[in-house]
């Protein structure tokens, strides 16, 4: 038996044409949410001299 999960962005039941999400709009605000840096991986910070320029 597998659990359902609700949708991670509005807790609505998911739909299986946009799983895991409930719809294409849940779907596009977390795609948002990535283009945006509305997401972090946990880690150290960053110098700027270690971050990659391109020129």
């Amino acid at each position: 038996m597998t659990r359902n999960r609700p949708c991670p962005i509005c807790k609505k039941p998911r739909a299986e044409e946009f799983a895991p999400f409930c719809s294409a709009r849940c779907r596009d605000r977390d795609l948002a949410n990535w283009f945006t840096d509305g997401y972090a991986l946990p880690g150290p910070p960053a110098s700027p001299e270690d971050e990659v320029r391109e020129d």
